[in-house]
C-alpha cells in the first residue's frame, strides 16, 4: 500500500519508518521541497521511501497521516490540497497543544469544547478523518513492543470503512487491541487524556508508557 505522512518532527519519521518496516511505500511530507530532515529519512530508509512537499505526499499516498505539530496542522492539511485528500482515510495524529504559558500546557481547544479531529473533519469535509496514535509517544506508534505487556489503542471517525482500514494498519504495527470510540467527536476524549499524559511523563519522565482497559 501507498501512503503519505505529513511532517518532519519526531512523530512522522517514526510512523513513516513502521510503514516501510511493513513492506508499504511511504513518502515522507515537509512545508517545502528538499527538506533535508525529510531527504535524509528517505536515502536511509531505502527503496520503498520517497519525500517531497505536503501536496507530493498527499497525493502518492492511498492513506494519509496528518503529523505535525498541532497548531500547524490545519495549515498542513491546506498546503497538502484538499484535492489530494479528498476520499482518502486522513489519520489525524495531532494534538492540540497550547504551550504558551509553559509547562504543563492546556488545549487551544477547551474553550470551543471542540477538538482538532472535528477542526480537520470540518475544514475537510471529503475526507476521511480518523482520529489514532495521538495517545502515545512517537516511539511506541509503530513499535509496541517496547512496553512490558500488552496495552491498548483507540480510534475514532466518522467512516466505518476508513477505521478499519486504519486499525488494519495499527494492528500491523503490532496493537492487538483497537477500541472504536465512535465518531469524529470521540477525538475530544482522546486528545483530553494527553493532559494525564503529560502529568505522568513529569512524574515518571519516562514516555514509555500506555493504558490498558480492564473490565
Amino acid at each position: 500500500m501507498k501512503f503519505g505522512v505529513l511532517g518532519t518532527g519526531v512523530v512522522g519519521p517514526a510512523i513513516a519508518g513502521g510503514l516501510v518496516a511493513h513492506g508499504h511505500e511511504v513518502r515522507l511530507g515537509a512545508r517545502v521541497a528538499g527538506n533535508e530532515k525529510a531527504r535524509r529519512w528517505a536515502e536511509a530508509a531505502g527503496k520503498n521511501a520517497s519525500s517531497g512537499t505536503f501536496a507530493d505526499a498527499a497525493k502518492f499516498g492511498e492513506v494519509v497521516f496528518s503529523a505535525t505539530r498541532g497548531d500547524v496542522a490545519v495549515d498542513a492539511l491546506r498546503a497538502a490540497g484538499n484535492e489530494n485528500l479528498r476520499g482518502k482515510a486522513l489519520v489525524d495524529v495531532s494534538n492540540p497543544l497550547d504551550f504558551s504559558k509553559g509547562m504543563p500546557p492546556s488545549l487551544f481547544t477547551a474553550a470551543a469544547g471542540d477538538s482538532l479531529g472535528e477542526r480537520i473533519q470540518k475544514e475537510f469535509p471529503e475526507a476521511r478523518v480518523v482520529k489514532a496514535l495521538n495517545m502515545v509517544n512517537a516511539n511506541l506508534m509503530a513499535n509496541p513492543g517496547r512496553l512490558h505487556g500488552e496495552s491498548d489503542l483507540f480510534l475514532c471517525g466518522n467512516d466505518a470503512a476508513a477505521k478499519e482500514r486504519v486499525a488494519g494498519v495499527l494492528k500491523e504495527f503490532g496493537w492487538k487491541t483497537v477500541h472504536d470510540l465512535g465518531d469524529i467527536t470521540g477525538a475530544r476524549g482522546m486528545e483530553a487524556y494527553l493532559l494525564l499524559w503529560l502529568r505522568v511523563y513529569m512524574t515518571w519522565n519516562t514516555p514509555d508508557f500506555n493504558v490498558r482497559i480492564v473490565r
